[in-house]
């Protein structure tokens, strides 16, 4: 299955979809379904993968991919920038495909109730920190209330071992995530998951969904870079149509 369709409760006009590693053209340890230019794949392997992807998802356009650089920045479509560094994409505008690859990374999809703004974002534990979804939220003319978020496929807490620094450093900024790091020797597991869920119901939102999908765990089906190192990318997307 090289697409994962989110359940969510999203209006009409929104329509969303996440990869997955299988049915592409890129040879290991690429294969198949890479979509990023920047991890060592051969390049016509990729723009053959990107072709695939817009008659798969039946894009209204090619996605307009990031430069991710694990900020919170966010831009908003269309943009004249060719490659904007960000790690967040906006967008009011119909046919205009918002998109971020991970291959670990937590992606995450959010619409409005009203079906007229949407953005994608990638959030690892970095971006999560730093405020990332936070700042998306601060693009949308609705208020959080009525914005619906989906978590994509992501390193699950069974599979994200992180230093006790990265716990503290959330633990720092709110207490309650301490919940969210269990003891694995003298590291921890994290969930990323969890920690968005804390973040997105922080900032107002009520309706969130997806989650569970782990990159690591999943190898037939997902890149994961904690696994494997030189590995693919996945693509999770959101246009208005």
């Amino acid at each position: 299955m090289s697409l994962l369709l989110p359940q969510w409760n999203a209006p009409a006009s929104v329509c969303a979809c996440s990869t997955t590693r299988q049915d592409g053209y890129s040879q290991p340890p690429w294969d198949a379904f890479n979509l990023g230019m920047h991890v060592g794949d051969d390049t016509h392997h990729v723009e053959l993968n990107r072709q695939r992807l817009i008659q798969l998802a039946g894009l209204p356009s090619p996605p307009i991919w990031l430069e991710q650089v694990h900020g919170t920045d966010v831009v908003n479509l269309p943009t004249l920038q060719a490659v904007p560094r960000a790690d967040a994409a906006y967008t009011q505008q119909r046919g205009v495909v918002c998109a971020v690859m991970s291959a670990d990374c937590l992606p995450v999809l959010l619409c409005s109730q009203y079906g007229d703004e949407i953005a994608a974002v990638h959030a690892g534990w970095r971006g999560l920190l730093a405020g990332v979804l936070e700042q998306t939220l601060k693009s949308f003319r609705a208020p959080p209330r009525h914005i619906i978020a989906w978590l994509g496929p992501a390193i699950g807490p069974q599979a994200f071992e992180v230093g006790a620094e990265v716990r503290d450093a959330f633990i720092n900024h709110n207490h309650a995530t301490a919940a969210f790091f269990l003891p694995a020797g003298n590291r921890f597991y994290a969930d990323l998951w969890q920690l968005a869920r804390h973040r997105l119901q922080a900032a107002g939102i009520v309706t969130i969904s997806g989650g569970g999908e782990c990159t690591y765990q999943q190898a037939g089906q997902f890149f994961s870079y904690r696994r494997d190192g030189i590995t693919g990318r996945m693509a999770s997307l959101i246009w208005l149509i």
